[in-house]
């Protein structure tokens, strides 16, 4: 092949007969997610998922508008009308909610994906019940004061004051839910929540007979899944090893036992094994009395165990990476100081099988992971890779040219903060994946070299490949958009390619 033939040579790889169509483009818009909303650092989500709560909150433009007399003494019918929308969308907030729901069973969508739905709907209906608010002190101000039923005697009344119980209540529980405040004091984000919103739906229920059957309906999936599953059938305490890693700011919890015989049916809890990517909820009475109260998450960073059988038991490695900041995790650590073990409650696993899923339909895996990211990847390397999966069922066998088939080609991309970060995964369980087939990149910490060219590493990545190219990526806010948007440009030039978000949004 002559220069002239290189330069003819698509830079991406894209195939002459492979060119970009108008459901190309289409497909690319749908992944491309945008820059932040600026001066509130909003981070916003795919076009698709964007488009798709738009249309939801459209709905509930329609209904609130639906027929409704637009005069002046006629205003309490668009105030009511406000109300309504409130109390029907209840049960609907606290289903988005819910860590353990019939919409994970029915489409395999975990809680986690759902939760963007549940944050714009609360935001949705504080806007409405402000609105139904305000518009009642309008009714008071066109109908009743002309009448001297005075503005004190107004929100004196019970009714009134029911309403302004659950309003101030379910907007406290907004400015507590906001990203800021949940980064700087978790532990009473996750106190607020409790409280607030049980006293929200004590004034909801008393404040109109109409909210009644709707916050019964939303009582009832809340106690569904904190008490049958979150305190139940999901919880169980376990005696965990802690571990104090070289960087002296991060910590491995870890514990083991052998795993019983189960079924579909009663696989419930940590006790019967996880799945990759799947996270628990940890809750450690022993670091004070609040912490009795709390449920933190954190990612298995651990490989899921595997049963070939029903009857036969297989063992456990269960193991927690730890990164101590503040509040709780700060605890920890101090903690870990003096004692080499602990006692924890143990909520969970929860997860999805997207990202595993993403990676074994694809022709080559790309894994980029930032930091702590790693928890997220090692699970899903060991899974691709390790040789008892080595079966028809999850190694894609592809017929090359000459007739022989080749593996899955397993990348990795590993971007560290510090050298010692790259600590956090044992250089034995690194080398194994490589000596099992992993192609693995660790460019030098970004304290001493900068951020490496990450979009540019897998761009380069996928030209190399003909088929489809599953991509997975874990990190910081902007990683995770810089390299859904390469990806999405890709598939906008013709390429095969999926990509998966790997990022919890509590």
């Amino acid at each position: 092949m002559d220069s002239h033939d290189n330069e003819r040579k698509p830079l991406l790889g894209i195939s002459a007969t492979k060119k970009p169509r108008i459901k190309n483009k289409i497909k690319a818009w749908a992944m491309y997610q945008p820059a932040n909303i600026p001066y509130f650092d909003k981070v916003l989500p795919s076009n698709l998922t964007s488009l798709a709560i738009i249309l939801f909150l459209a709905i509930n433009i329609f209904y609130a508008v639906y027929r409704i007399p637009f005069r002046l003494d006629l205003f309490f019918v668009f105030a009511d009308r406000l109300g309504l929308i409130f109390v029907a969308n209840l049960p609907f907030l606290y289903l988005f909610g819910a860590k353990n729901q019939p919409i994970r069973w029915l489409t395999g969508i975990s809680y986690e994906s759902l939760n963007i739905w549940h944050r714009r709907l609360g935001e949705l209906m504080c806007l409405t019940a402000l609105l139904h608010f305000l518009g009642m002190i309008i009714v008071w101000y066109i109908d009743l004061r002309p009448e001297g039923f005075t503005l004190l005697r107004f929100i004196s009344t019970n009714l009134v004051i029911l309403g302004l119980g659950a309003f101030i209540s379910y907007e406290t529980l907004y400015v507590t839910s906001l990203s800021s405040f949940r980064q700087r004091w978790y532990e009473l984000f996750l106190a607020s929540h409790i409280v607030f919103q049980a006293l929200a739906l004590l004034f909801a229920y008393f404040h109109f007979p109409t909210a009644q059957i709707y916050v019964l309906a939303s009582v009832l999936i809340f106690l569904t899944d904190r008490i049958l599953f979150r305190l139940t059938l999901k919880r169980t305490t376990i005696t965990a090893s802690l571990t104090i890693l070289p960087d002296v700011h991060t910590l491995l919890i870890s514990a083991n036992w052998h795993l019983p015989p189960t079924t579909p049916f009663l696989h419930a809890n940590i006790s019967h094994g996880w799945a990759p990517t799947d996270h628990v909820f940890v809750t450690i009475p022993a670091l004070s009395r609040s912490a009795a109260l709390q449920a933190h998450p954190f990612t298995i960073f651990s490989a899921a165990p595997t049963s070939t059988s029903t009857t036969a038991s297989s063992h456990a490695w269960l193991t927690l990476l730890v990164r101590a900041r503040a509040g709780f995790s700060a605890s920890l650590l101090a903690y870990a100081r003096t004692h080499s073990s602990v006692r924890m409650r143990v909520d969970g696993p929860y997860g999805s099988p997207h990202a595993l899923d993403v990676l074994e339909s694809a022709d080559s895996a790309i894994l980029v992971v930032g930091g702590s990211g790693i928890a997220v990847a090692y699970p899903l390397l060991y899974a691709l890779l390790h040789p008892r999966h080595c079966d028809a069922e999850n190694v894609l066998a592809l017929s090359g040219s000459n007739g022989e088939n080749r593996r899955r080609r397993v990348r990795l991309l590993w971007v560290v903060h510090s050298e010692k970060h790259a600590e956090w995964l044992p250089k034995e369980k690194m080398e194994e994946l490589v000596a099992w087939g992993l192609e693995v990149a660790v460019p030098a910490a970004t304290e001493r070299a900068g951020r490496p060219d990450v979009v540019g590493i897998v761009g380069h990545w996928v030209a190399q490949e003909d088929g489809r190219t599953g991509v997975v990526v874990s990190g910081p806010d902007g990683m995770n958009r810089d390299v859904r948007n390469a990806c999405a440009g890709m598939v906008g030039m013709g390429r095969d390619v999926r990509v998966c978000v790997e990022k919890f949004g509590w």
